[in-house]
Parts: structure tokens; C-alpha cells; sequence
């Protein structure tokens, strides 16, 4: 039986001209991806995010850097897109949503078949070098390989030797204006703004929800826990990603 909130959700979705999805890492929970702060499990837990993935510590300590990422490319290189995935993937490929906005770096929303993807915090997808820029865009693959086969854990450039740096945007660094100009684009034109894993707390990615409300859409949420929006959310679904989801495709 479908639960109410999928069903609401379902038809918010069928009765919306302009949908937009955001998600977060709470997505990629079930594809085994761990998130940020949840307690034990969370990837800065254990460790302080400004001593391993800021932009100085790259500059200063490119070593002490790919100690950190070489760790996530590994722990990243089996991963597959979970369910939650595949639904809006099938959401967007029924016209019930325009696009998705992600939080998220692991590269499971394109692989799951997402076609209109805006990754406001950058790709590990490919890395570049920083100070000649000679080669663009190095491939994921590559980029392991290189990483794989460097006596000092460091890719590095072919062309000066410099190390690579992933296509992530580190602390320190800026979002990039294109794709947060994208987003905001969208969210001020959805006529619902569909949150799934996201606690909605890192800005400015956080204030996509306010956008679409203050423009009169409708902001949904599918995501474990408390946040910021939950009395502004025309429904809420607060169970596992996957189950939601999939729950609401069976209610369209």
C-alpha cells in the first residue's frame, strides 16, 4: 500500500510544469558511500576536513593531500548508483523533473542515466594540473593509474610534473559561479524543489529551498533527520532514500 506522504509527493510531482531535484550524500548512503558527520560512520569524524581536503594543504602538502583522496578515489572505485539514483533518473526520463542539482562528487547521479546534472561541488570525474594546465582535463581512470603507480601517492602532471588536483571544489576554494548560477536559476523557476538526502546545511547550496518558496514554489523533502525547511515542506518522507523513492514511482 502507498503511504500517504509518497502519495502527496507523487502528485506535487504530476501537477508541477518545472521540477528540480537537490540531493546530498544521504543519496549515496545505500551505494555505500558513508556521509559527513554522521556519528562513527561519517567522513569528518575521524578526521579534520581543513588538515586533508582545503586547497592550502594541496599547495602546501600534496602528499599529506593524496593520503586523503587516494583513500576516497579507492574507497569510491566500486561504488555503483543505488536505487535512489535510478529513480530520478526515471523521474527526469518521464519529464517529471527538469534536473538535479547535487551536492554530492561521486559521479552515481550520470552514471545512474541522469542527463541534466548540475555538480555544484565539482566532479572526482577528472583532475587538472594547476600550474601548466597542458594536458586539461586528465580521466578519472588515468588519474588512479597514476596514482597507483607514483612512489610518493602524488599524480602528477605528464607535462611539468606538478601535482594533479581532483575536479572537487576543496575548502578554501569557491563553488563554481556557473554551476551555482544554474542552480539558483532553477530553483527560482521550479514550481517544486524535491530535497532528497540532504540536511540542507551547507551554504550556499542550503538556500536553494529558500529561493523556490520566496518565488512560490514548493519545496519537498526525502531525507532522514531534521532540517532547516521541515515546516516549509509541502510533505516531508523521512524513511531510507531508496524505500521513499521508489515508493513514490509506485504511486505515479
Amino acid at each position: 500500500m502507498t503511504q500517504p506522504g509518497a502519495a502527496r509527493l507523487a502528485e506535487l510531482l504530476r501537477s508541477a510544469d518545472r521540477a528540480v531535484a537537490l540531493t546530498g550524500a544521504g543519496i549515496s548512503v545505500p551505494s555505500g558511500i558513508p556521509d559527513f558527520r554522521t556519528p562513527q560512520t561519517g567522513l569528518w569524524e575521524n578526521v579534520d576536513p581543513m588538515e586533508v581536503a582545503h586547497i592550502s594543504v594541496f599547495r602546501r602538502d600534496p602528499e599529506r593531500f593524496w593520503r586523503f583522496y587516494g583513500s576516497r578515489f579507492a574507497a569510491l572505485r566500486d561504488k555503483r548508483p543505488n536505487a535512489a539514483h535510478a529513480a530520478l533518473a526515471e523521474l527526469e526520463r518521464r519529464g517529471l523533473i527538469d534536473a538535479v542539482i547535487t551536492q554530492n562528487i561521486d559521479g552515481l547521479h550520470r552514471a545512474a542515466g541522469t542527463r541534466d546534472l548540475i555538480e555544484v561541488h565539482g566532479s572526482i570525474a577528472g583532475s587538472r594540473c594547476l600550474a601548466c594546465g597542458g594536458e586539461g582535463e586528465v580521466a578519472l581512470d588515468d588519474v588512479r593509474a597514476r596514482l597507483d603507480a607514483a612512489p610518493d601517492g602524488v599524480p602528477r602532471c605528464a607535462e611539468c610534473d606538478a601535482p594533479l588536483k581532483p575536479g572537487v571544489v576543496l575548502f578554501g576554494e569557491l563553488l563554481p559561479e556557473a554551476a551555482l548560477t544554474r542552480a539558483s536559476e532553477l530553483a527560482a523557476a521550479a514550481d517544486l524543489l524535491l530535497c532528497v538526502g540532504s540536511s540542507l546545511e551547507v551554504h550556499p547550496v542550503a538556500g536553494l529551498p529558500r529561493i523556490t518558496l520566496a518565488a512560490g514554489g514548493e519545496v519537498a523533502l526525502v531525507t532522514a533527520g531534521p532540517t532547516p525547511y521541515d515546516r516549509d515542506a509541502a510533505v516531508k518522507l523521512g524513511g531510507d532514500v531508496v524505500d521513499e523513492l521508489e515508493s513514490v514511482l509506485a504511486a505515479l
